[in-house]
């Protein structure tokens, strides 16, 4: 049994969740025994009662006070390292900052699922050294191999699996009531969709029984879409897939980035997993997906979003063959089987 200390971002952050914590158990299966040491504060969490309008760099000696102390709580997981044969680092120890990492003992996994050098204050200088450090670099897509590579040959893509178990088609759906265009996702990306609003406005003048149905921790703030064709659900780990089951279609817009390119197509990923067919921005990671089947229709400006709601609104037979065509894709190559597979002939070879 191969030993591995696992050091996480911290409770309810997706990379931890998704790129980690699903595969714990199904490592062990195949010999890769992970202890997982997540900080009691996660590194993203902001100082306490904190005025949103003042950025906290702004007052250096409360914010390094703040990452002092979360910092401290990555103690455990510097020592668990040593304790180990192999360190698994999910992302870096503090975003935009080189802190423990030159400490962590080797062989050294380095993981990182978007493209956090672009994190500041230091973020470049500081995932450049850990991508040097690291025995070998698992990435979640093509975009950011390709960045990795500058700096080491020791890179395995491995994409962000989705369980396929939790997320699965509904066993059965009424669709005479209303046709639901859903997306799924933090907060944080609530800005992406809002660049579509004009669309979704104009597709919902044309689709008199449609709704948008949004998942996340936070409700959206729309200038011009009627209320009363928003629901709203706040996200939860367990009952997430739940109301992924109630959507007809499932949407990802995204601008064209450095940072969306460095995306791993989680939202559509889960979709697909669902039955969905999906319309979706085609960066980055989402038009390599795209290009593997006919699982849905890429959209780049106001013309195409509305075109790709309209077209599986009255066609909803091709919904469900591109639901069906998706569904199989990602039991292919993105099922959480067949990931922890992946990962465990990583761990296998440097232990």
């Amino acid at each position: 049994m191969i030993e591995v200390a696992a050091l996480t971002s911290g409770k309810n952050i997706p990379s931890t969740l998704f790129r980690v914590q699903q595969h714990i158990s199904s490592l062990r299966s195949f010999g890769v025994e992970v202890t997982e040491f997540q900080p009691f504060i996660n590194k993203y969490y902001p100082i306490p009662y904190w005025p949103k309008n003042i950025k906290e760099r702004y007052v250096f000696p409360i914010s390094i006070t703040w990452q002092g102390a979360k910092l401290s709580m990555r103690i455990p997981g510097l020592v668990g390292s040593w304790r180990s044969q192999v360190t698994w680092l999910e992302r870096s120890i503090l975003p935009g900052y080189l802190t423990l990492e030159p400490l962590l003992k080797r062989p050294f996994v380095f993981d990182m699922d978007d493209a956090i050098w672009l994190v500041r204050p230091f973020g470049e200088k500081a995932i450049r050294y850990i991508v040097k450090r690291a025995t070998c670099v698992i990435v979640g897509n093509k975009y950011l191999a390709e960045w990795v590579k500058q700096y080491t040959d020791q890179i395995e893509i491995v994409p962000t699996a989705i369980d396929t178990l939790e997320f699965a088609p509904a066993t059965s759906r009424d669709r005479t009531q209303q046709f639901i265009v859903g997306w799924l996702g933090t907060s944080g990306n609530l800005t992406y969709l809002q660049a579509i609003e004009d669309s979704l406005r104009e597709f919902f003048s044309k689709a008199p029984n449609a709704r948008l149905m949004i998942v996340s921790s936070e409700p959206p703030v729309f200038k011009n879409i009627d209320p009363s064709r928003v629901i709203f659900v706040k996200w939860q780990r367990e009952t997430a897939a739940q109301y992924v089951n109630q959507m007809d279609i499932g949407i990802m817009p995204l601008p064209e980035t450095a940072w969306t390119r460095g995306k791993c197509s989680f939202k559509m990923l889960q979709y697909m997993a669902s039955g969905l067919p999906v319309v979706v921005s085609p960066v980055g990671m989402n038009q390599e997906v795209l290009n593997m089947g006919q699982v849905g229709l890429g959209a780049s400006n106001h013309r195409e979003w509305l075109d790709g709601l309209m077209t599986f609104y009255q066609q909803r037979e091709m919904g469900s063959i591109y639901g069906d065509n998706g569904r199989r894709i990602v039991e292919l190559h993105f099922s959480q089987p067949v990931i922890s597979q992946k990962i465990a002939q990583v761990f296998k070879s440097l232990g």
